[in-house]
């Protein structure tokens, strides 16, 4: 008897589902809720809340339905920052996408991302803006040295 391998690689995660996974995990960071707290209210464990915030499951139309009364947010909320078109697996050269995403599953760009929303002078928000340039522009100096 012969047994044939599959010659797919494992799935990766839709960009989409990962967008919306990202939207769910920042949500929730908002609102301090643990994934457990989350998980609770939707019926699952933890481990499957963990799993829709990095896209490796996709979230059910009615499980999102769910997520949007628990999370206070209207289902939309979900998709905004898609754009037009759904993102693809592969993202241009000098798309700062990917660093995002990296920066709001960051527990440290959710906190600077909470705090610098409640200051309310727009003049001080772009000069934290600028500092973080600066600096960013120095460690980058830095680098070449």
């Amino acid at each position: 008897m012969i047994t044939m391998k599959s010659q797919h690689a494992p799935r990766s995660p839709n960009p989409v589902d990962i967008h919306v996974g990202t939207r769910v995990r920042l949500r929730r960071q908002l609102l301090k809720m643990s994934q457990e707290k989350l998980g609770d209210q939707l019926g699952v464990t933890f481990q499957q809340v963990q799993k829709y915030e990095r896209g490796t499951n996709r979230v059910g139309a009615s499980r999102l339905w769910r997520m949007s009364q628990v999370l206070d947010v209207p289902v939309s909320f979900f998709y905004d920052g898609l754009g037009e078109g759904a993102p693809t697996a592969e993202f241009a050269e000098n798309d700062q996408t990917p660093i995002v995403y990296d920066f709001i599953n960051s527990t440290d760009g959710v906190s600077l991302a909470m705090a610098v929303s409640k200051i309310k002078n727009k003049a001080v928000r772009r000069q934290i803006l600028e500092l973080a340039r600066s600096l960013a522009s120095e460690e980058d100096s830095k680098d070449v040295d």
